[in-house]
């Protein structure tokens, strides 16, 4: 780390927040939402091209697979773009992608045309979600970057609920292409709103361009009231940005724990959230029934990000992801056992809830505070795509347990996956609640060099 990024990241750290991190909020906010409202409309979608004879279970596995393989290649485009390029550049670039191939998809003239343009549309999506929450942990001061994240992943997770609601509304009256036309182009909208945001001084710090960090930082600076004398980190090597180093002494562990996180996460979320409507309608509800038991039990995306806000710089990231795996993996064992409609969506709320918080806890979170500044959107982006690709087969291995051993098939897969997650958090996972990006990459050289005791640690006072 230069002197230069370090004083950058101490003066960010030492503001309180203000209008800009406000703003700066909505902009990644509202790309987000629609990035994710894309993303999860499948379940509706999906159930209604069934119904309607267009599709069947098999092609619907299709879709989502092809869904993740564009969610894969989108994650590291965005990891490779973002550090090269910057954090602005990459976010546009993916957004114009994911609006763009909406539209088309809603044009779509049959299912193949469909299942191709969900690929394109992948390729958008998979680098939304990677560039938007590294890029605002690199604004906000360290005493706010938990709530911020769980409030960003609010507004990403609130279109879970609201798509499944468009869904039940639109669907039976409109048709299922309206759900692709709204994400679409309120994309195309963000696309132009976001053409002010400015890089990030990290990265442009770590780059070598100080003057042009300087001048955001003075930017930002102008609009907030610092809270705290910028704090002292002593100045220390910056990893050089290449690959390799994000599996070099000190950052593999980290670095294994993220790919956990996001692929644990990302499978129990997939394996529940596209399939519910769907195993709904093979139960014997129909379509308007069936969306609306989902749009109850996507209530609890929402309140999981709400549930994280509270927890997150309290009890942090590590012992939350902890606590709510457990909690999920109980109910959802219970889903199976359930059989009217009220009790289907209040145990469906709770796992939701639960997945929902592991969501805003890790993977807007914890995964992009593991990471340095000039490796932050590679790990992200290696984490997410390993995520997307492991969720590839996923769809297939639902179908097979869920043929072979119904709904207990499935929660049983998602309660192990949920255990799994626990069990490399509690042996290798470490805090970085109300820590800085700068601390938490110091603490990791000097575990490496074993100077714990020699070399002062950046806290907050």
């Amino acid at each position: 780390m230069t002197p230069a990024q370090s004083g950058v990241g101490q003066r960010l750290d030492a503001l309180a927040i203000g209008p800009f991190h406000r703003r700066l909020l909505a902009l990644i906010g509202a790309g987000m939402f629609f990035d994710a409202f894309d993303n999860y409309l499948a379940g509706g979608v999906l159930g209604a091209l069934v119904h309607e004879g267009i599709s069947d279970i098999h092609l619907n596995a299709l879709f989502i697979s092809m869904s993740f393989a564009g969610l894969t290649i989108g994650a590291w485009m965005a990891g490779v773009l973002g550090d090269r390029f910057g954090r602005r550049f990459s976010y546009q670039f993916n957004l114009a992608v994911f609006g763009l191939a909406s539209i088309a998809a809603a044009l779509a003239p049959s299912m193949n045309w469909l299942i191709f343009f969900r690929f394109v549309m992948g390729i958008g999506l998979g680098a939304e979600i990677v560039v938007g929450y590294s890029t605002l942990s690199e604004f906000v001061p360290a005493r706010s970057r938990g709530r911020y994240a769980a409030i960003l992943n609010l507004i990403t997770n609130s279109s879970l609920f609201l798509s499944s609601a468009a869904s039940y509304i639109l669907i039976p009256y409109a048709g299922w292409r309206w759900m692709f036309v709204i994400p679409g182009a309120g994309a195309l909208v963000v696309w132009y709103l976001r053409k002010a945001m400015p890089e990030s001084p990290r990265w442009l710090a770590s780059v070598g361009r100080h003057d042009e960090a300087d001048g955001v930082t003075r930017a930002i600076e102008a609009e907030s009231v610092q809270v705290q004398d910028p704090a002292r980190v002593p100045a220390l090597p910056e990893d050089r940005g290449q690959l390799r180093e994000l599996f070099a002494p000190g950052q593999l562990s980290r670095t294994l724990v993220g790919i956990t996180v996001i692929c644990m996460s990302f499978s129990v979320m997939y394996a529940f959230v596209s399939w519910v409507p769907t195993f709904l309608i093979k139960q014997g509800f129909g379509v308007s029934h069936s969306l609306l038991l989902t749009s109850a039990m996507f209530a609890g995306g929402p309140a999981g990000s709400l549930i994280s806000f509270a927890i997150a710089d309290r009890l942090g990231r590590k012992w939350g992801l902890v606590l709510f795996s457990v909690i999920g993996a109980a109910i959802g064992m219970m889903y199976p056992f359930v059989t009217n409609g009220f009790a289907i969506a209040a145990v469906g709320f709770g796992v939701t809830t639960c997945i929902y918080v592991t969501s805003a806890l890790g993977v807007a979170c914890y995964v992009t505070e593991l990471f340095p500044t000039r490796l932050r959107l590679r790990g992200v982006g290696l984490c997410n795509s390993l995520g997307r690709l492991a969720n590839v087969g996923v769809p297939y291995l639902v179908v097979a347990v869920y043929s072979m051993a119904g709904l207990l098939g499935v929660v049983t897969l998602m309660a192990l996956l949920f255990m799994f997650l626990v069990a490399v958090l509690v042996f290798f996972g470490i805090e970085t609640r109300m820590r800085s990006l700068e601390e938490v990459h110091a603490d990791k050289l000097d575990t490496v060099a074993g100077l714990h005791d020699a070399a002062p640690q950046y806290r907050r006072t």
